[in-house]
């Protein structure tokens, strides 16, 4: 029930998701059902942009419910807001660092908002209804514009002392190879970080090298395919070394997390040879005689972390009008 002088108790949300390249923006009813759904352009490098672009896009949203009230409003960005300072840190979209993003957005909304790292959104949407239903463990990895993942126990986001629980992207890739040294330079600061070998832009860079072909990751993917007989050598050779290096990466998680799922999404994750090839990938690296962690793709798609960052605010948490 929303608090007395709430104008929430229609019980529609609103989730955001925004991304390195696109913004997407979902309106969920009472029940969880889908009323709309729309994506924009991100700005890139433009903070004050950015903020515009998702007032707007909250906007056209609750346009949809009319004068029904006020929709809550969640937000899944690809970083976290620092306990010590509330800014942003730690964002591959490094036009928010060191931003007051949230409360520059409660300003533009008119109301409090709720912000969550976009891979923790994704945990616990695949763990509420998706891949991960029913399981206590789950880990859940976004391959996109960059690389984070999120984890959730028992139905809670395991967000960490430092809000950096899941930041799996910038630990470096495990067991690299002479060649694999010291590995990309990364926005971080730092050279080798997984993120700098399993993100799609990290994938077109990697094909790039070996070939000198510029091909975005989903191309690239697309063209190795599922039957060797028919994939393109170059691509397949590529989509090898990726399987490869994700592998020996979620190998390193199941050694340190043991979880009962692994879920994957972002734009590589609908590459569909990867959940057959990944868990054989994964076991000469894992400490274990048998390795038999699932690696599911993330049930409801692109759309799921959106549902996630939607679900931030749970019923009964209702805010006060700003």
């Amino acid at each position: 029930m929303a608090p007395t002088g709430s104008r929430y108790g229609s019980g529609h949300r609103i989730g955001i998701d925004l991304g390195g390249t696109k913004t997407e923006g979902i309106l969920l009813d009472r029940q969880g059902n889908q009323l709309a759904r729309h994506r924009v352009p991100t700005p890139q490098g433009d903070y004050g942009g950015t903020v515009a672009a998702i007032r707007d896009l909250v906007a056209r949203l609750e346009g949809e419910i009319g004068g029904s009230g006020r929709a809550t409003v969640g937000l899944g960005i690809p970083g976290a807001i620092s306990p010590a300072t509330g800014l942003v840190k730690n964002a591959n979209s490094t036009w928010l660092i060191g931003r007051d993003f949230a409360g520059d957005l409660a300003a533009a909304l008119g109301r409090p908002v709720r912000i969550e790292n976009d891979a923790n959104c994704l945990a616990v949407s695949e763990a509420t209804d998706g891949a991960g239903a029913g399981c206590g463990v789950v880990f859940a990895a976004i391959l996109g514009t960059g690389c984070g993942a999120g984890i959730v126990v028992h139905g809670r986001v395991l967000g960490g002392r430092n809000v950096i629980a899941g930041e799996w992207g910038h630990n470096p890739l495990p067991w690299p190879t002479d060649a694999e040294r010291p590995g990309p330079a990364c926005y971080c600061g730092k050279h080798g970080c997984l993120e700098g070998w399993v993100s799609g832009p990290a994938v077109a860079a990697d094909h790039f090298a070996a070939t000198g072909e510029r091909l975005d990751a989903a191309a690239i993917l697309g063209r190795a395919g599922s039957d060797p007989a028919g994939a393109d050598p170059a691509c397949a050779a590529t989509a090898d070394r990726l399987v490869d290096r994700l592998g020996r990466g979620l190998a390193a998680v199941a050694n340190l997390l043991d979880p009962d799922v692994i879920v994957l999404g972002g734009g590589l994750s609908n590459a569909e040879f990867l959940y057959d090839r990944l868990p054989a990938a994964m076991a000469p690296w894992a400490f274990t005689d048998r390795l038999d962690t699932p690696v599911r793709r993330a049930r409801h798609g692109d759309s799921s972390g959106v549902r996630g960052a939607a679900w931030l605010w749970r019923p009964g948490e209702m805010p006060m009008d700003a």
